[in-house]
């Protein structure tokens, strides 16, 4: 039987629907990030806007209180980069990717080859044992013992370390705090092929229609293992307009391409923009998509999204949220951008 063809606004609309853009859900925040397949919060505001965008009344408070309660992990997991995670996925997450991390940082950094990591890693639990630390008084404390100092990042590859608010909330948005994921969560483990599997699930739910590439791209695997992780899977299987083969789990949403779209805000690092997806879906014109992500600059810039395709950039300034649109925008369009910016500049001010 021949795959069904998704076209690129079907896909997009997939995307959307999947990333709670569609409508906004009734669910806590931890469930939603289990959805939405962790979020990345490099800048931890862009989780709560991200939430904000994709929840139906959420308030600042309920994200600052699932991270105080324990209920949402922030640390290092997919890609070495800093994401929100729900607490029951955070082990088995860090388990799904571990391997694969502690090689990319071997690759990478092999002036600290001679450097033993696990020696770095006993070394950060015994100053950890006591409790939390900001970052710059573990380095210290790993100069004294010897060690370069350019190895602490490193070292939380070796040992599983959290982002232990209010350090990484709203109010205090560098995560630079660290505690012991051991001692911040329940006992607990995962099975390496288990994890995986939930990680390539928790992508798909989230991303999905996929290809084999995406998803590796997303998880930090290299493509074989990543077939071998779908081979496990039950799928169905599709073809976007390129005749690329997309799978994706049974049941998934799929809605119409004439979904409407409505008029949704997203902070910098949302993973909508970013990875193979957003290509495959048209999020990003890619004539605007220069404007977006430049080599020079750190991160993306916040957008808000038209139709389902990005339209505009915005900024929060003198207690406004200013918005500037690519091109010019029918009225109507206008004013729903307007009204979206008036209930974020108020997500914005409310205590």
């Amino acid at each position: 039987m021949a795959e069904r063809v998704l076209t690129r606004r079907r896909l997009n609309r997939a995307l959307l629907a999947r990333q709670l853009l569609l409508d906004r859900a009734a669910l806590t925040p931890a469930r939603a990030v289990e959805r939405v397949g962790g979020l990345q919060t490099q800048y931890a505001p862009s989780g709560y806007i991200g939430l904000w965008s994709r929840l139906a009344g959420f308030r600042r408070a309920d994200l600052t209180r699932a991270l105080e309660r324990r209920r949402i992990v922030q640390g290092w997991v997919m890609r070495c980069t800093i994401h929100m995670v729900s607490a029951r996925d955070y082990v088995p997450l860090i388990e799904a990717v571990r391997a694969e991390r502690r090689r990319w940082w071997l690759r990478t950094h092999k002036e600290l080859a001679v450097v033993g990591m696990p020696a770095v890693a006993a070394a950060v639990r015994r100053h950890l044992a006591d409790g939390p630390r900001k970052q710059a008084q573990l380095v210290e404390l790993l100069a004294a013992d010897g060690f370069p100092r350019e190895v602490f990042p490193g070292a939380q590859l070796w040992v599983d370390l959290v982002r232990v608010p209010p350090a990484g909330t709203w109010e205090r948005p560098r995560a630079h705090v660290y505690g012991l994921a051991e001692q911040w969560l329940p006992d607990g483990a995962a099975d390496r092929q288990a994890a995986e599997e939930l990680l390539v699930t928790r992508y798909l739910r989230g991303f999905g229609p996929a290809s084999a590439s995406s998803i590796a791209r997303f998880c930090g695997f290299p493509v074989t293992a990543t077939r071998a992780v779908l081979g496990r899977l039950e799928l169905r299987r599709f073809r976007a307009e390129s005749g690329e083969e997309l799978v994706d789990l049974p049941r998934a949403p799929l809605p119409d391409a004439n979904t409407p779209a409505p008029v949704r805000f997203l902070s910098t690092f949302d993973a909508v923009l970013l990875l193979g997806h957003a290509r495959r879906a048209g999020i990003v014109p890619e004539e605007h998509r220069s404007k977006l992500f430049d080599p020079a600059r750190p991160q993306s810039v916040p957008t808000f999204l038209v139709d389902g395709r990005v339209a505009g950039t915005w900024r929060w300034a003198d207690d406004r949220v200013r918005w500037e649109p690519f091109d010019e925008l029918a009225a109507p369009v206008r004013r729903q951008v307007a009204e979206e910016a008036e209930r974020l500049a108020a997500f914005h001010t409310d205590t």
